[in-house]
């Protein structure tokens, strides 16, 4: 399968939003964090539904394109939380969630790379 690790890392970013609304991430985001919880965690949900409509439409007009960029933003994604790591709300602590932070930046480096 041509973009083998790309795939993997789309897969984990994936899954990594589903552990983001298991731990309501929208408690960081300055904005989410001050309204209603059920309001914020339907605003944060709704809010997916075009990031992955973009995701798949993507990679349907442009896919090398969009797979390439999609790699750097695994990378960037990791920076991101580690910018967020001392949030006194941030709720990415456990190994687990930590590794499917990290593997789609690694597998996101090994696409591009390979």
């Amino acid at each position: 399968m041509d973009h083998l690790y790309f795939y993997l890392g789309l897969t984990l970013i994936l899954t990594h939003e589903l552990d983001a609304v298991r731990l309501k991430e929208w408690t960081v985001f300055p904005i989410l964090s001050l309204i209603n919880e059920k309001l914020a965690f339907k605003i944060f949900t709704i809010l997916h539904i075009p990031l992955f409509m973009g995701i798949f439409y993507g990679l349907k007009i442009n896919h090398e394109l969009t797979i390439k960029y999609l790699d750097i933003f695994f990378i960037i994604h990791i920076g991101l939380h580690l910018l967020l790591l001392k949030n006194k709300n941030n709720p990415f602590k456990s190994f687990f969630s930590w590794v499917i932070i990290l593997l789609p930046g690694l597998f996101g480096l090994l696409d591009l790379v390979f």
